[in-house]
């Protein structure tokens, strides 16, 4: 089931957690804020499992590679020297 709330943020930039979802954060929890476009993601970091910063890395350098391509910042290279061009990254 989905919660909303709604909330405003202060001069300080801060935010208030609306308390009915409160109820599973600690005072001295670590949040991680992940942005989005329009949306920010509130996820607990001890909650994370072991890969999510791997794959949070993996997310930006794909985000960053594609924002090349789009710009027409890279190189083409056919099947048949592929191997030998991506053994020089």
């Amino acid at each position: 089931m989905v919660n909303l709330g709604i909330t405003r943020i202060s001069s300080k930039g801060q935010i208030v957690i609306p308390s009915h979802m409160r109820k599973n954060f600690s005072e001295g929890d670590s949040l991680v804020i992940i942005e989005d476009k329009d949306r920010i993601i509130l996820k607990k970091a001890n909650k994370m499992d072991e890969q999510f910063s791997e794959d949070l890395e993996f997310a930006k350098r794909t985000d960053e590679a594609y924002k090349r391509v789009k710009s027409g910042d890279y190189i083409s290279v056919d099947s048949e020297n592929l191997i030998e061009e991506m053994m020089k990254w």
